[in-house]
């Protein structure tokens, strides 16, 4: 829970009563989360918050747009966007991207994969789950001779941008030839499906087939997922322990640099495609009362959200990263240049 209180001054100032009802669009991966803040909040304020699930890049469309009073991403903007648009960007929360299959008679996490093999599956040079790579990986399992069926996202995707973003990271193969983007040209054996939804709903019917999903989808279906190889070669479960080992060995709690990407991070017990979903808005804001809205909806969110996050296993923001988000949300100005005056829920 934050434990401190941000009050924004500036000239322009509302009563809670007053607050707009809001909209944002975007992520997928963070659409549970932002469904179980949003009821808690209504419940507690009487403000609505109305939040389309169509992925990234959607969200990241509608807020350059100005669409919408706020967009979501499962991936950093660049600093160059950033600027030319005039947005401000902060995280939410982390969590990890996870390989799911539908294998008969492979129990749930039995199953182990390295980012070679998950290369491999995706660029159509290993097509059965008996291929030789993979059984050197599992010697223990009676892999069947199935043949391998790999989903993914055909829409813009933060899921897909993070997953890319390890593959880069740890095979130049994958980086040269695919590279890191919400979109990807995919081999033809792979069957690309709009939405995550859609694309858990493929994978529970087609036997044989892998794809890869946020984890609070994971765990909402019951979906049975891999384990990964890490980069200090261990095979770790992802859970809320393996995001937060990846978070610990980044900059983000020794500095709050949230830009930085949480994929392929050193420990022992670290998930190698941890990372983070985030939140942008207007820096200078032609709609103050609904900018404000925003912003007072994720203050609420990061003093009093933290047990909804944990039931999803998401990972709070460490200290000193909601500290920075916080003061740069103060920072948002109406197009007066005065900054906003936000109330701020408490218990």
């Amino acid at each position: 829970m934050l434990k401190y209180v941000v009050l924004f001054s500036c000239a322009l100032a509302f009563s809670a009563a007053q607050a707009a009802d809001i909209t944002g669009a975007g992520s997928t991966a963070a659409a549970p989360l932002y469904a179980k803040w949003q009821q808690a909040y209504t419940k507690k304020t009487g403000n609505k918050l109305v939040y389309e699930a169509i992925g990234s890049s959607g969200g990241i469309k509608k807020i350059k747009e100005n669409a919408s009073d706020f967009g979501a991403s499962d991936a950093p903007m660049s600093a160059a966007d950033l600027k030319k648009f005039n947005l401000l960007d902060f995280p939410t929360v982390i969590s990890g991207v996870v390989p799911v299959v539908n294998l008969p008679g492979i129990r749930e996490g039995e199953l182990h994969l390295s980012a070679d093999i998950i290369v491999g599956i995706y660029s159509g040079k290993i097509e059965k789950w008996n291929d030789a790579a993979i059984t050197k990986e599992n010697p223990k399992l009676a892999l069947p001779g199935l043949r391998i069926q790999p989903l993914a996202r055909a829409d813009g995707s933060g899921t897909t941008f993070t997953l890319t973003d390890y593959l880069s990271r740890v095979n130049p193969e994958w980086k040269t030839q695919y590279g890191t983007n919400f979109t990807i040209a995919w081999h033809a054996d792979v069957k690309a499906i709009k939405g995550t939804n859609d694309l858990v709903a493929t994978l529970k019917k087609t036997p044989g087939a892998i794809g890869y999903a946020e984890y609070a989808y994971v765990v909402e279906n019951n979906l049975n997922y891999a384990q990964l190889k890490n980069r200090d070669g261990q095979y770790v479960h992802p859970n809320a322990m393996s995001f937060k080992s990846a978070l610990s060995n980044s900059g983000w709690k020794k500095t709050g640099n949230f830009e930085e990407m949480l994929t392929d991070k050193a420990g022992s017990g670290s998930w190698p495609i941890t990372g983070a979903t985030y939140i942008y808005v207007p820096r200078v804001t032609s709609q103050p009362e609904r900018t404000a809205a925003v912003i007072q909806f994720f203050t609420w969110a990061f003093m009093e959200g933290d047990e909804l996050a944990n039931s999803l296993d998401y990972i709070r923001l460490p200290d000193n990263v909601q500290a920075r988000v916080v003061h740069e949300m103060s920072s948002v100005v109406d197009t007066k240049g005065n900054r906003l005056s936000v109330p701020i829920f408490v218990k």
